[in-house]
């Protein structure tokens, strides 16, 4: 007996004990195999959703398309499930997030510490994410609870009973504890159409410097290329060729542009996708909320599609490649991506010729659950105003806004009482999320009067109000860090929004350390030596965006009357109807 037909007799044996049907071929010269089709695989990914079950209002909700329309209003839970389930190819498609599904987020979220988010995200088929930064809002364990399920430590159960956890994982290759162990899983690796795919969650290694630190304590959080490297090779030895990582950092871009162009006017995202292994395949992008699809070349020469889909699920993108079934690699050339607006089929967007997504009765219904759990706290009326109060800055500006003064003026009145003693009151731009509109319709009609709901949008973060004692020439280093420069290595200029009674002026291009002039309280210069007692959030306090001055502070208070946003609602409530500051506080020289 030959030794061909001894292999034949060995495969047929094999195929009989497995209940497989394998065809063997004479290993005739002339003869070769057929080589099978590649596999078709779709990734649906979104990121920055933040908790944006409604489709979000005003500006929040505007988005330039593919043709370069303005949509009216894009985004929102029920819409963004009726966009993924006509994309989704039946077998052939994952649905996967680039972090900060949460956080940040509108009431009807953030009161029931964002299940009613995770919640809907299941429904909508989401399989993995990358955590964000604004994963960390509430700490690790927080997350943790949201992840596996159970009632709140503190708050107990929401009205819709005990917590069951997240039908989608949470990975963070670049997240690891105090004793140098991932705080979570790194990887996610799952199976579509027959082809393993390894998804690498990555989140901004600038978490530190935008996260309360009691938040992150024990928390480190490494360099994205390096942990990303580490991961890829990991996987690589366990036979997974298909990679791709979930990243939560990214670029700006030029304003007005199709999401599907690229006029990246950063470059932070495109050096992370560009460095990364080149057996990682796709980069998904966020925490910039904007919309691009980009390539790059990775470190072996090939091209590197790198993507980011907006914010708030105004934009799904849809990314389609081929699989080599024979060699289990990605076909770069196959590659293609397209962020889709989601534009609401409604009233905002009548007359415009564009495609539009009906709502999803099943997640509508759902998120109208959680809108009426929060209606009456919502709806509750807390001031008036006479026109509209911005958190935007002029332009030619100083960097103050009108919504910002009234922050810090609403944290200087909370702050005077109770022991606080402030003398004055800093607000960080960040932390102001939203405007305030005089105008309750499209039509520019309205009474001018503020919800709890609308309040709540503008500081959503729940942080403490605090008050430490500086000197006047750490306060006035505290200012210097506004800027980039310095020893605090501030990424942009971020300009502190000051209370009434403090002013000053700076020139920009004057050299660190020396752009601060004309600081006083009060109308009275602020002498180095002298104590000065300032009110601000427990972010700012705890040094966050990188205002490490702060850290220096003594005799720590705290106010006992709850959240940031109570201390805005009472001023609200006190000074009703309040009208937009004047932008006078701040002179900007040069």
């Amino acid at each position: 007996m030959t030794s061909r037909t001894l292999l034949r007799f060995a495969v047929a044996g094999v195929a009989a004990a497995t209940g497989l049907a394998i065809a063997v071929y004479p290993a005739a010269a002339s003869q070769t195999a057929q080589t099978p089709p590649p596999k078709q695989i779709r990734l649906l990914t979104i990121n920055d959703f933040h908790g944006n079950l409604e489709t979000p209002t005003g500006s929040s909700g505007r988005i330039v398309n593919e043709t370069g329309v303005t949509v009216q209003a894009a985004g929102g839970a029920a819409y963004l499930a009726t966009a993924i389930k006509q994309s989704r190819l039946p077998g052939r498609t994952d649905v996967v997030a680039a972090g900060d599904l949460i956080g940040a987020s509108p009431l009807v979220s953030a009161a029931f510490h964002d299940e009613p988010t995770v919640q809907v995200l299941g429904e909508l088929g989401l399989d993995v994410s990358s955590v964000g930064n604004h994963e960390f809002d509430e700490g690790l364990s927080e997350l943790q609870r949201l992840q596996k399920g159970g009632c709140h430590p503190t708050d107990g159960c929401s009205p819709a009973g005990k917590w069951k956890g997240a039908d989608y994982e949470y990975i963070g290759a670049n997240v690891v504890d105090d004793a140098g162990k991932n705080a979570l899983p790194p990887i996610a690796i799952r199976v579509v159409n027959g082809v393993k795919i390894g998804y690498i969650g990555l989140v901004t290694k600038t978490t530190p410097s935008i996260v309360t630190p009691a938040s992150i304590a024990g928390l480190t959080f490494q360099d994205e290329v390096e942990a990303g490297n580490r991961a890829a090779a990991w996987l690589k030895k366990r036979g997974v060729n298909v990679m791709v990582a979930l990243v939560h950092e990214g670029d700006s871009v030029a304003a007005n542009q199709s999401p599907n162009a690229c006029p990246l006017t950063t470059g932070v995202g495109r050096a992370i996708a560009t460095k990364l292994s080149a057996d990682v395949d796709l980069v998904v992008m966020g925490h910039s909320h904007q919309a691009y699809v980009c390539t790059t070349k990775d470190p072996a020469g090939n091209t590197r599609y790198f993507t980011q889909g907006s914010s708030f699920g105004r934009v799904m993108t849809q990314i389609d490649f081929r699989v080599d079934a024979k060699t289990g690699d990605v076909i770069r050339s196959s590659v293609t991506a397209d962020n889709k607006v989601v534009a609401v089929d409604g009233e905002a967007n009548k007359g415009l010729d564009i495609p539009k997504y009906a709502a999803d009765r099943k997640v509508e219904k759902l998120v109208s659950y959680w809108t009426s759990a929060v209606s009456t706290k919502a709806n509750a009326p807390v001031g008036k105003i006479t026109a509209d109060i911005s958190n935007a800055v002029p332009a030619g500006g100083s960097g103050e806004t009108t919504l910002g003064d009234v922050i810090a003026d609403a944290q200087l009145a909370a702050a005077k009482k109770d022991g606080g003693n402030a003398d004055i009151a800093l607000m960080n731009p960040g932390g102001v999320r939203t405007l305030l509109t005089y105008a309750s319709s499209e039509a520019g009609e309205g009474d001018g009067v503020v919800t709890y709901g609308e309040a709540f949008a503008v500081q959503p973060f729940n942080n403490l109000l605090q008050a430490v004692t500086l000197t006047g020439a750490q306060l006035k280093t505290v200012l210097e860090q506004q800027f980039t420069g310095g020893p605090n290595a501030q990424a942009f200029t971020k300009i502190l929004q000051p209370s009434s009674n403090l002013s000053y002026s700076y020139n920009e291009s004057a050299a660190w350390g020396s752009r601060i002039s004309e600081l006083k309280i009060d109308g009275v210069a602020v002498a180095d030596g002298q104590s000065v007692r300032v009110a601000a959030n427990n972010f700012l306090v705890s040094g966050g965006d990188a205002f490490a001055e702060f850290t220096k502070g003594t005799d720590l208070w705290t106010w006992d009357g709850g959240f940031d946003v109570d201390a805005f609602t009472a001023y609200l409530t006190a000074n009703s109807p309040l009208a937009p500051p004047a932008l006078t506080r701040i002179t900007k020289i040069g």
